[in-house]
């Protein structure tokens, strides 16, 4: 229903109402955005990450911090979970959280920004000292109206802020140094060839030298600095440089930050492994075709690390070192992909893509729900597959298995040791939404119940 209304009343009328709703939900409360450091965090991917890697640090610099993501609110350290399946709040929500905050008496609050949410002025009567950029992929498209208009709107977060920060790998770079700012911050990573056509003696370009990625986590220096990482894959670097820049906008100490973000284990749902043996599952919350390829991309220097190091180890028999003629025995891993897409009727452009990504990284590919809502689930998934038939060389035919429950548990089934499984497109998120309404779901919770099930399945 709020969806047909949407279509049916002029734009003009609409956004009418959203800025009056974001008024009075400022002034109800007092215009709590205004009396806090406000930073926001804005992007297609890796937004959530960074919000909390620039909570953590500012939380290590003995500061009171609120922050806001899809996964999580917290307030000066009491924290709850994001189950809105909404990444930016409302009108009213966000303020009523901006005013817990200053009750709270927080310093600083670090928002996660999106273009649907700057579209319907959640961000009004937010005075935000900073703006961040992770990255500007196609995604939204259908409801923006075309990629620049998507742009165009996560622009909007830039056109008031003293100090903005944006990653210089981005195409999208020059795009948004434009703006006006007191202080301009940017982020790349040194082996990377810089996207910034323009050069402006207001900004500053910090890079992460030295990179390494590793089975267990990623380490680089930045400003004569190692940092380590318990994150894994290029982008967790890329989104920890965007935090350094941001907390040192605000002037904290890099041996503060290098602490920090030291501390951080991981992040709910976020390349996160839920089982690590005899093989490895991960789930995350991938739903783009880039943050898909990314995902893809880390596993892979996780398989081939995981088979040097097994190479490595001689196999031993009872105690004893076996000298099988003195070779080792072969090492194989397989990337098993469950994946799926949103449905909706939302950017219907991005399935056959994420198909065809499957295909060109993936030995086996289990297609399943994500999120169909009132959408064909046997169509949404028609239509991530027919990006993979152009790969039928690599993938003989995917498993369709509609049943997220049962494609998960048939992934775990065919899954041999060191194989690497990964279910991406929905993370931590606590429901799955369905035609005409939404069920309690996390993608961890039924790893571990499916892997339960099979460990006390008799081998026999």
């Amino acid at each position: 229903m709020k969806s047909i209304l949407k279509k049916l009343i002029p734009r003009f009328l609409l956004d009418w109402y959203y800025w009056a709703t974001a008024f009075f939900a400022a002034a109800y409360y007092g215009f709590p955005g205004r009396k806090m450091v406000l930073i926001g965090v804005t992007g297609t991917n890796g937004k959530s990450t960074t919000v909390d890697l620039i909570a953590r640090i500012l939380e290590k610099d003995n500061q009171l911090v609120a922050s806001a993501s899809s996964i999580r609110f917290r307030v000066a350290g009491k924290e709850s979970l994001n189950t809105l399946k909404m990444t930016m709040p409302g009108r009213m929500m966000t303020q009523r959280f901006l005013r817990e905050a200053v009750d709270a008496g927080c310093k600083y609050a670090v928002v996660e920004v999106t273009s649907e949410g700057i579209a319907q002025h959640r961000h009004k009567f937010i005075n935000f000292d900073t703006a961040v950029l992770t990255n500007v992929t196609p995604e939204h498209i259908e409801s923006h109206g075309g990629f620049e208009n998507y742009r165009k709107a996560k622009s909007e977060l830039f056109k008031s802020v003293k100090t903005m920060v944006v990653n210089g790998d981005d195409p999208s770079a020059d795009y948004f140094l434009k703006f006006n700012a007191e202080r301009k911050l940017v982020y790349k990573l040194s082996h990377k060839d810089s996207q910034l056509t323009i050069h402006d003696s207001q900004f500053k370009t910090i890079e992460a030298e030295n990179t390494i990625l590793g089975k267990n986590g990623t380490s680089f220096d930045v400003l004569g600095t190692r940092i380590g990482l318990n994150l894994f894959g290029e982008f967790n670097v890329q989104n920890a440089m965007a935090a350094i820049c941001a907390a040192k906008a605000q002037g904290v100490k890099l041996e503060t930050i290098k602490e920090a973000l030291a501390e951080v284990q991981g992040e709910p749902g976020r390349m996160e492994i839920v089982i690590k043996d005899p093989f490895t599952v991960f789930v995350d919350y991938a739903h783009t075709p880039d943050a898909l390829e990314n995902v893809y991309k880390t596993l892979e220097v996780y398989r081939q690390q995981t088979i040097d190091n097994r190479q490595q180890t001689t196999a031993y028999e009872g105690g004893q070192r076996s000298a099988v003629d003195g070779r080792l025995s072969a090492v194989s891993s397989r990337l098993i992909c469950v994946l799926g897409s949103a449905g909706g009727g939302r950017d219907k452009w991005k399935r056959p893509e994420m198909g065809k990504i499957a295909a060109q990284h993936c030995d086996e590919i289990i297609l399943t729900d994500e999120d169909p809502y009132n959408e064909n689930p046997s169509q949404i998934l028609s239509e991530i597959k027919f990006g993979i038939s152009n790969f039928a060389f690599r993938i003989s035919k995917p498993n369709e298995i509609l049943d997220r429950r049962e494609a998960i548990r048939h992934a775990l089934n065919i899954a041999k040791q060191d194989d690497v499984v990964i279910v991406t497109g929905k993370g931590c998120e606590p429901w799955m939404m369905v035609k005409d309404g939404r069920i309690p779901w996390d993608d961890r919770t039924v790893v571990r119940e499916e892997y339960r099930k099979l460990k006390t399945v008799d081998p026999s």
